[in-house]
C-alpha cells in the first residue's frame, strides 16, 4: 500500500497537473476554481472529474488562487490535496510483469526528476525508486514539471540504494548501470538480460561506488560528437527508450 504522510497538504495547480492529481492516489480537500474560468471547456472537465470523485469545488476570485501559487500560471484551477503517496518497492516488483524499474541514485534536481518520471510514464515502466534523503522528492514543482504524470507513476523511496538493488536482484531483476566508465558497454549493441532495473546516477557524482559495484552490467551512450556527457534526465530518457525498443525483441522471443 502507498506510504501515507500526515500533517501537511499541497497546492497543485495548472489544468493537466490538477487533472492527473485528481485521478491519482492522494486524498483531496477541495478544488478551487476561478469564477471567470468556470465555463471554460477545459476547466469544466476538471470540475466534472472533481465532482464525480466527491471533491468539494469552490469558486473564488483570481487573487485567492494567486496567493496559493505565488503568482504561478494556475490556469484558473488549484487543487488543495494531501501529500504525494509513495509506493512500497515490493508492491512495484509484484505488479511489474517484467517491465523495467528505474532506480535513481540521488538525483537532486527537481526538473531532472520530473523529466525522468515523465519519460518513465511514457515508456510504461513498472515504477521509479528514489532516495529518502539527499535526493529530490515529489513536490508540487515536480508534479507541474511532469505535467502531472508523476501522479500516475508508482514511486518508491528507500534509504539505501544498494540494499534496494539487492532486493531487486533477489526478485529476478538485473541491475544495469548507466555510467560512462572505461569498461562500459554500448547500450545500443550490448547483450542485456531482462528484466532490467536501470540505475541512473546523480548530476554531479554519477552512481555511487558501492551502488555501481552491485550492478551486473555497466552501459553508456556512445557520443561521437564534441559533447563529453549528457545530464541525468537526457541520458536516462534515451536509455529508457532503448529499453522500449529492446522490449519488442524480448517479447517476441518469449511468444
Amino acid at each position: 500500500m502507498p506510504k501515507r504522510q500526515r500533517g501537511r497538504h499541497d497546492f497543485i495547480y495548472g489544468l493537466n497537473p490538477v487533472l492527473e492529481t485528481l485521478r491519482g492516489r492522494r486524498s483531496h480537500s477541495r478544488l478551487l476554481v476561478r469564477n471567470e474560468r468556470k465555463d471554460d471547456r477545459r476547466v469544466s472537465s476538471v470540475i466534472d472529474v472533481a465532482e464525480r470523485l466527491g471533491v468539494p469545488v469552490s469558486f473564488v476570485e483570481k487573487q485567492a488562487l494567486d496567493s496559493r501559487t505565488d503568482g504561478g500560471n494556475h490556469q484558473g484551477v488549484v487543487l488543495e490535496t494531501g501529500p504525494f503517496q509513495y509506493t512500497e518497492l515490493d508492491e512495484i516488483i509484484e505488479s511489474s510483469r517484467g517491465r523495467p524499474i528505474l532506480v535513481l541514485d540521488h538525483v537532486q534536481d527537481p526538473q531532472n526528476l520530473a523529466t525522468l518520471i515523465r519519460t518513465a510514464a511514457a515508456v510504461d515502466v513498472a515504477g521509479v525508486l528514489i532516495q529518502s534523503d539527499r535526493s529530490a522528492q515529489v513536490t508540487p514543482a515536480v508534479v507541474r514539471s511532469s505535467a502531472g504524470l508523476v501522479e500516475q507513476t508508482p514511486v518508491a523511496r528507500e534509504n539505501n540504494t544498494r540494499r534496494a538493488l539487492d532486493t531487486l536482484k533477489e526478485r529476478g531483476y538485473w541491475a544495469i548501470a548507466l555510467e560512462s566508465t572505461d569498461d562500459a558497454l554500448n547500450i545500443f549493441t550490448a547483450d542485456l538480460p531482462a528484466p532490467i532495473a536501470l540505475v541512473v546516477g546523480s548530476e554531479e557524482r554519477g552512481i555511487a561506488a558501492n551502488v555501481l559495484k552491485a550492478c551486473d552490467v555497466v552501459v553508456s551512450l556512445p557520443m561521437p560528437g564534441q559533447v563529453e556527457s549528457l545530464n541525468a534526465a537526457v541520458a536516462g530518457s534515451v536509455a529508457l527508450f532503448e529499453l522500449v525498443r529492446r522490449s519488442e525483441t524480448w517479447n517476441h522471443s518469449t511468444e
